[in-house]
């Protein structure tokens, strides 16, 4: 795989768990890139830890939603 097209999977990885956060959690497309962004995991997906990025995009919108309500509790 090249690294344009690395980039590419990356991106569209992204954007698909953005809208699976949207679409699940009933939260505007915004929001959804906010939470995501500001998250620990999306940063280990970018960095390719634990093969995160072969997980499906509802299993990581679940593990974002997660890490937000719990970081909103604190």
């Amino acid at each position: 795989m090249t690294e344009y097209s690395k980039q590419i999977y990356k991106g569209a990885k992204c954007a698909n768990v953005i809208t699976c956060l949207s679409n699940m959690y009933h939260i505007s497309l915004e929001e959804a890139t906010d939470i995501y962004y500001n998250s620990e995991t999306a940063d280990l997906i970018e960095k390719g830890v634990a093969d995160l990025h072969c997980r499906s995009e509802k299993y990581l919108a679940s593990v974002i939603w997660d890490e937000y309500t719990e970081n909103e509790k604190k």
